[in-house]
């Protein structure tokens, strides 16, 4: 019986104090969500809801059901701490310099 191939890919995931870069091994079909939990990235991040995780690869955004290719470099997105509209508002108010 044939061994079954396994992919190589890389499980990121930063705070402004810390980054936390995984390699792993996944089994063909894995997905994106499940590569994150299965390398245990955000194992010591309490204050991250592992449930509810925005992911991209390789700076794309993608679903939780992304299925990983060989190669691939899955990062787990922090949630916004401001509202993009909101921050570009508040310059517009305070003006330049």
């Amino acid at each position: 019986m044939a061994v079954a191939e396994r992919l190589r890919i890389e499980v990121v995931f930063a705070t402004p104090e810390r980054q936390v870069l995984i390699d792993i091994e996944v089994a063909p079909g894995t997905t994106a969500a499940e590569a994150v939990h299965s390398s245990g990235v955000l194992d010591g991040f309490d204050d991250i809801d592992a449930e509810v995780l925005a992911l991209g690869v390789w700076g794309k955004r993608v679903d939780d059901d992304y299925v990983v290719a060989a190669g691939d470099r899955v990062e787990v997105y922090r949630p916004l701490q401001v509202d993009p509209m909101d921050a570009r508002r508040q310059r517009a108010v305070r003006g330049p310099g």
